[in-house]
């Protein structure tokens, strides 16, 4: 593996070495540091060297490329935020907070990150332009904010906001993760004892039935079925559930129509689907609320809140609400107009409209919606645990009941 120098760990930039020709003609050599070899090659080029020919100094292998692919986590990024947040509000400069926020994290890319930032705000850039050379990182969301917040003078309070709203995003995931995990855990394990029931139990009574003489029931027929299929192609029939189910992701992210449809089918779904409502509509209070308290003007940020919404349909009907605010539309009467909006939200935004409050009154439909959506997970743990019981007692009873059929019928065979 090539050794990356401390200077390229610091810096997030590269050594590079080049041949080239200077204005006079004479070849030379030399190396320079830089993000890329493109950025390298057009710094070349300012100083009036041709026939470039230029390598990266320890160039990575394959291996270290997928290391550098990494991406910082949404969490770092938010803890990110909350510390430059913390420093900027005690009068800390935005390059010596950069730097302690470098020197405390402990991971690598996290490190490499902000050693980008610290390295582009030093060279004169701003902290938004800085941001936005890091899209995997920071969304379009995030970088208008901070532009809102340095051209404000207020970059302090813009990133006390951002962490905020973050943390509570993060939180509102962490709760829809953990209304899904335990239903699919249970499922998961279903499936195993399942397989291993048809693999290793099930041949045990078909060698006893073969000494029957006698046809078997038609349902300990099919399960034996079942059995023999798992046993001879098990591997084959795992490899196609898992094409299909490759298959449908890759559908999901490359075709809008698919993924349109999916999200639609899963807000109809009982339950899941008003608690993914809930978190819907909490996401989108709270987006809205940051960016209208943040001096976005309206039309602008239901544009930014749409792109955070996470679900077509939502987005589809906050796109719609801006076309009607566009053209003078009260914003209650455009929510109105969409019909995935509760009244009581709709009439929670009117009151925050004419009292010239919207911002905080977005904020308590957030904190409101957002209460819901923790009860309704809790409510959801207790309401799956007899039903998810139900259906390993009927999968289980379902084969011991096969198994016993022939054994019932035994006497009428004899």
């Amino acid at each position: 593996m090539p050794m990356i120098t401390t200077k390229e760990k610091l810096t997030g930039k590269y050594n590079f070495v080049y041949t080239a020709k200077n204005p006079k003609g004479k070849k030379i050599k030399g190396e320079i540091l830089s993000e890329n070899k493109t950025v390298a090659i057009a710094a070349l080029k300012k100083q009036g060297l041709t026939e470039i020919k230029i390598n990266r100094l320890n160039a990575p292998n394959f291996f270290t490329k997928f290391l550098a692919r990494k991406k910082v986590k949404g969490s770092q990024i938010t803890v990110f935020t909350r510390q430059l947040a913390t420093m900027q509000t005690a009068g800390i400069p935005l390059v010596q907070a950069l730097k302690v926020v470098m020197d405390s994290a402990t991971d690598q890319t996290l490190i490499n990150l902000v050693a980008r930032l610290k390295d582009e705000v030093e060279s004169g850039g701003s902290l938004s332009e800085s941001l936005r050379f890091h899209p995997g990182e920071f969304d379009e969301l995030y970088c208008n904010l901070i532009e809102a917040g340095e051209s404000s003078g207020n970059l302090d309070l813009m990133l006390q906001r951002i962490a905020t709203y973050r943390e509570k995003s993060e939180t509102l995931k962490r709760k829809l993760k953990k209304a899904m995990y335990y239903p699919i855990a249970v499922l998961i394990v279903a499936t195993i004892v399942t397989v291993l029931l048809l693999i290793k139990v099930v041949p045990t009574f078909k060698t006893m039935f073969e000494g029957f003489g006698a046809q078997l029931p038609a349902y300990t027929q099919f399960v034996l079925n079942i059995s023999e299929l798992i046993q001879n192609d098990g591997l084959k029939v795992a490899g196609l559930i898992g094409l299909i189910v490759w298959s449908g992701m890759k559908l999901y992210s490359t075709s809008p129509k698919f993924k349109s449809l999916i999200q639609r089918s899963i807000l109809n779904f009982p339950v899941f689907g008003n608690i993914l409502r809930k978190a819907a509509i909490a996401r989108f209070a709270r987006t809205l609320a940051t960016t209208f308290a943040a001096g976005v003007p309206l039309p602008d940020a239901l544009l930014l809140v749409a792109k955070a919404s996470g679900n077509v349909v939502y987005n589809n009907a906050i796109l719609r609400m801006r076309d009607g605010v566009s053209v003078g539309q009260r914003i209650n009467v455009s929510m109105t107009e969409t019909n995935v909006f509760p009244s009581v939200v709709v009439q929670m935004v009117a009151i925050g409209e004419e009292t010239g409050s919207l911002d905080s009154m977005l904020l308590k439909v957030a904190d409101i919606y957002e209460e819901e959506v923790d009860l309704a997970v809790d409510g959801l743990s207790t309401l799956l645990e007899p039903f998810i019981m139900l259906i390993l007692g009927i999968i289980v009873g379902g084969l011991v009941i096969a198994m016993y059929l022939p054994v019932f019928k035994l006497g009428s065979v004899i």
